[in-house]
């Protein structure tokens, strides 16, 4: 069954336990890609709706698969970057050029700039590598680059941005783009319709290629053959090659080892998961694009908890505002706390840091956390030190002697002192008893 009858056919199973709304809400606008391997890929118009169907439909998704068809056939979401057409007509896969000298614009997210790519200090040298590239062809500084890392920290972003910026210095260059998962489904489209010659045609007349996501050739045999090929004209040819992997290509297996070789010959560069103040920045970045006002407090609560990549905050952002629309609610703590409790789970303080409680009462009490960790015996340093070590203690539960150690090297002593010290203070002091309930409830969402 070809994806474009297999996805109607699972539409029609859908519309039968679906209202008509959400049927054209959400599942009307999937585009079927292909069918390949045992995968279904769908395209979803922009993140949103992939958020969406992946929160509320999943389980309908796979149902109805399951119903349609007696083969264990998995599906994947993938959001557009806005392509053209590669099926117009019915005639061939391949993007054709415009007339003239002008080439038809590339399967590229036009959203994707450098200038809104967020720099910090785990992924400039990435940035200023792809800049680089794309700034001088002609020199071919790095070639082939390799941009990898962890899922959703740029390096999509960036591939994207080299090729926007190709193609708008230089529009009649051949600028072509495509996930592995593209270059695969292409080839194996080539084979079925004896257009392998067009296929290795497309894509080795490239002024760029441009491959994301390169780990999912592992295991693909013919893939890997048809890219070997690709990649030695195109470098003996003097033409410019970037990848994007998960890791760094001296550790990947299920490639063969000549094309690993090849990898390795040019430059690799990787991108870290964003500290703190890289969080904040993105968050308020993404906020202001999406349109949602947040105060400084809640954008400092969820850079707290959701730390593992760019993705899962822009994901949490679009949450906040799908819940705040659909549920008529306005943006408060609570619906916050429910969006971010809903993207890492319920186990909050997995991956909280005495780091975390640290800058989080620095900012509270107005004092500097160099201070806080200092030798200082100032009465307001002392009860904001102490508080750290309160919540450190009681919201981590690291061990009495790890939280001297970051506290300036105090012994275990001093820190059960402060548990005390805080437990008859806040009995006393109705301020320090609501600001530590204040903390409590931003660091932890089992808190009141």
């Amino acid at each position: 069954m070809k994806h474009e009858s297999l996805w109607a056919s699972i539409e029609k199973e859908l519309s039968c336990s679906l209202p008509a709304h959400a049927m054209s809400t959400w599942f009307d606008p999937i585009s079927p890609l292909g069918l390949s391997d045992g995968e279904l890929v769908l395209e979803v118009p922009n993140q949103f709706f992939y958020e969406w169907i992946e929160s509320h439909y999943k389980h309908s998704l796979k149902r109805a698969i399951s119903v349609v068809t007696d083969k264990r056939i998995k599906h994947k979401l993938v959001v557009s970057t806005g392509k053209i057409d590669l099926n117009k007509g019915g005639e061939g896969v391949f993007p054709q050029s415009q007339t003239g000298k002008k080439h038809q614009a590339p399967n590229i997210n036009k959203n994707y700039l450098f200038e809104s790519f967020i720099e910090g200090a785990n992924n400039q040298f990435a940035k200023t590598a792809a800049e680089t590239v794309a700034e001088d062809l002609a020199k071919k500084s790095f070639n082939p680059l390799i941009i990898y890392g962890g899922v959703g920290l740029g390096k999509t972003h960036l591939i994207h941005a080299i090729g926007n910026r190709v193609f708008s210095e230089n529009p009649t260059a051949n600028v072509v783009l495509a996930t592995s998962e593209k270059f695969t489904l292409d080839f194996v489209n080539s084979l079925r319709r004896n257009k392998t010659v067009e296929f290795a045609k497309q894509y080795r007349k490239a002024d760029v290629l441009l491959i994301d996501d390169i780990q999912f050739f592992r295991g693909k045999e013919q893939t890997q053959e048809q890219f070997f090929h690709t990649f030695n004209e195109l470098y003996q040819s003097g033409k410019q090659i970037v990848m994007t992997a998960d890791r760094f290509p001296g550790e990947m297996k299920g490639l063969q080892d000549r094309l690993l070789s090849r990898f390795q010959s040019g430059l690799s560069v990787d991108i870290q998961p964003p500290d703190f103040e890289m969080r904040v920045a993105i968050l308020l970045d993404k906020a202001e694009q999406n349109g949602v006002n947040l105060s400084y407090d809640i954008i400092e609560f969820i850079a707290t908890h959701v730390k593992n990549n760019i993705r899962d905050l822009e994901g949490t952002i679009i949450r906040i505002l799908a819940k705040s629309s659909l549920m008529n609610q306005d943006i408060d703590f609570n619906l916050v706390k429910e969006a971010v409790k809903e993207r890492v789970g319920e186990q909050i303080t997995q991956g909280l840091s005495v780091e975390d409680v640290v800058r989080r009462v620095s900012n509270v009490f107005s004092i500097k956390e160099k201070e806080i960790v200092g030798k200082s015996r100032k009465a307001e340093i002392v009860e904001a030190r102490q508080t750290a070590m309160y919540l450190s203690r009681s919201l981590i539960g690291d061990s009495l002697s790890n939280i001297g150690v970051y506290f300036g090297g105090r012994d275990h002593t001093t820190v059960i002192h402060a548990m005390q010290s805080i437990e008859k203070k806040k009995k006393m002091n109705e301020r320090l008893d609501k600001t530590i309930t204040k903390l409590q409830r931003e660091l932890n969402f089992g808190a009141a």
